[in-house]
């Protein structure tokens, strides 16, 4: 299956760069960036790899996630032949603020 990165989780990306370009620590948004697409890569051969996303269950729609760093999870959305990764959530938020 192919991975796509949608436009919520595509603007949440650019303001995990504001924050670490900001403090200074560019190197911490690398890594996650590499991180993102070793993950990826793995979601493209396994989609199932995932847990159910909890928060997001009410929605009825299937949104998964996987561990990316202590951090972040990718939150995704199997829809053959498609995976969306609809956000890329840091864990220290609120689980109210999470994109579907």
């Amino acid at each position: 299956m192919k991975v796509r990165i949608t436009k919520p989780a595509q603007r949440r990306l650019r303001q995990i760069d504001d924050y670490y370009r900001k403090k200074g620590n560019r190197s911490h948004v690398t890594k996650l960036k590499k991180d993102i697409k070793k993950k990826s890569e793995l979601l493209s051969q396994n989609p199932e790899l995932g847990q159910e996303e909890y928060y997001l269950k009410e929605l009825g729609q299937g949104h998964r996630y996987i561990i990316v760093t202590k951090l972040y999870k990718l939150i995704y959305l199997v829809a053959a032949p498609f995976i969306f990764i609809t956000d890329v959530f840091d864990t220290r938020q609120n689980p109210n603020d999470m994109h579907p």
